[in-house]
């Protein structure tokens, strides 16, 4: 089960009935909570766009492009100032 954050935000999702028949079944069958299922596609989907899905990953994928060497070049050479 996914940890409850400190601040939590709420968005309003709507869905067509033929879809919302079968989250809910998918519910029932797996014995989850929306919550887990939403949590569990939205990080499937973070992963798929290759996005990071908390902060540490976030870190950890920020000071690696800060060392890459194209990252650096661009620090050197701003635009316009060739």
């Amino acid at each position: 089960m996914a940890k409850k954050p400190i601040e939590a935000r709420r968005k309003l999702v709507e869905f067509d009935a033929p879809t919302w028949h079968a989250v809910s079944l998918l519910l029932r069958e797996s014995m989850k909570t929306f919550q887990e299922l939403a949590d569990e596609a939205f990080r499937d989907l973070l992963h798929k766009y290759k996005r990071p899905t908390d902060l540490k990953a976030a870190l950890r994928e920020s000071a690696r492009s800060s060392t890459s060497p194209s990252a650096a070049s661009r620090r050197r050479h701003p635009r316009g100032r060739r």
